[in-house]
């Protein structure tokens, strides 16, 4: 059975087992009758064609620099504007006025793996990840005052940002994270063999109660904004995670 017809069918069981059961027993069932290797041990490369006849939103994602998967767009869910942090119960919302003011995007996008795994990105920003190898995030605040998500590609942007996370594993709760983000740098890049006009953006991090700094990568559309491509640190400790939108969600 030729390769798209083959994950083609197998994504259909997968989404198929999405509808029956809870989250982290979905991916168990499914996983353990399905061997898609998305997350194996060499790059999966599809071409233009390719990627164009799956009828789903799919992306690449590389973990440090490991084999580069092919994952697909499974779940689209709204978010909501009160955000209750799980261990004090904070929490965190934006007054009338803020939220008149911002762009961001009320979606989060649940994107699969058949190895048990799941990213999930809200304007392009890494909120959440499943059963990944070395650790996943488990929250993040304040997702509504994002620069990213607001739009970086506008002279308004906000330039700084902060927020607390969860992660595992460990009992790593309300860490605060304070972002500073560098002006952009035009660049043009290629991705699914088209050229597309991007800025650059650099946004440093500082966790302050590890007295720790990192730096997260985003190449953002020039004229809507969109996040095309990243490299984004989702913890202290945990590796990077690149990300390149192949078939955007429409």
């Amino acid at each position: 059975m030729p390769y798209m017809q083959r994950f083609f069918l197998l994504f259909i069981l997968i989404l198929s087992s999405l509808s029956i059961s809870g989250c982290s027993q979905k991916f168990q069932d499914v996983n353990d009758t399905l061997n898609l290797a998305l997350f194996g041990n060499e790059d999966t490369v599809l071409s233009q064609s390719e990627i164009k006849a799956l009828p789903y939103a799919s992306m690449y994602a590389q973990i440090d620099g490991g084999p580069q998967a092919f994952l697909v767009l499974g779940l689209v869910e709204p978010t909501n504007q009160f955000k209750t942090h799980p261990s004090t119960k904070k929490q965190f919302h934006s007054t009338e006025s803020q939220t008149s003011s911002l762009t961001t995007e009320k979606q989060q996008l649940k994107w699969l793996s058949s190895d048990k795994g799941m990213l999930v990105t809200q304007s392009g920003r890494l909120v959440k990840t499943l059963n990944l190898p070395h650790g996943n995030l488990s929250y993040i605040s304040n997702l509504d005052h994002d620069p990213v998500a607001i739009g970086l590609h506008q002279s308004n942007a906000p330039q700084e940002w902060t927020r607390f996370i969860d992660w595992q594993p460990g009992y790593h709760f309300g860490y605060t994270l304070s972002s500073r983000f560098a002006p952009g740098e035009k660049q043009t890049i290629r991705v699914n063999e088209q050229l597309i006009d991007v800025l650059y953006i650099i946004e440093h991090v500082i966790v302050r109660e590890l007295d720790l700094e990192f730096e997260n990568e985003f190449w953002i559309d020039s004229n809507t904004g969109q996040v095309i491509k990243s490299r984004q640190k989702i913890a202290p400790g945990l590796p990077y995670i690149s990300t390149t939108i192949l078939k955007p969600f429409a």
